[in-house]
C-alpha cells in the first residue's frame, strides 16, 4: 500500500505501509501500518466506480477520511460521502479541508 500526498512547500511525499485483510478477504475492512508493527483500522465505507474517490473511516469515529486521485471532488460525490458519514455517526464538521492547488 503506497501513500503519497504533495506537500507544497516539500513537492511529494510518500510513505509504503502494508495492508492486510481484517476478516473476509472480500469485505473491504483492512488493518493498515505505515510504522512498523503497529496496525490501525482502515475500512472502505464508499467507493465509486472508477476508484478516483472513497471515504475511509478508521478504527473509531475519531477518523475519517475522503480520499481522491484528482485534486478536486464533484459536489455530488462530496455530498454524498458526507451524508453517508453522517449517517454512521461521524462529525464531519471536524474534516480538515486540504486546499489543492
Amino acid at each position: 500500500m503506497v501513500n503519497r500526498g504533495y506537500k507544497y512547500e516539500d513537492k511529494w511525499k510518500e510513505v509504503v505501509g502494508k495492508a492486510k485483510f481484517a476478516g473476509n478477504d472480500n469485505v473491504a475492512m483492512l488493518k493498515v501500518s505505515f510504522f512498523g508493527p503497529f496496525y490501525s483500522g482502515y475500512n472502505v465505507i464508499a467507493i465509486d466506480k472508477d476508484y478516483k474517490y472513497a471515504l475511509i473511516a478508521g478504527k473509531s469515529f475519531k477518523y475519517l477520511w475522503i480520499l481522491s486521485r484528482e485534486k478536486s471532488i464533484p459536489e455530488k460525490i462530496k455530498s454524498n460521502y458526507l451524508k453517508l458519514a453522517e449517517n454512521a455517526g461521524f462529525d464531519t464538521s471536524k474534516l480538515i479541508w486540504v486546499k489543492q492547488d
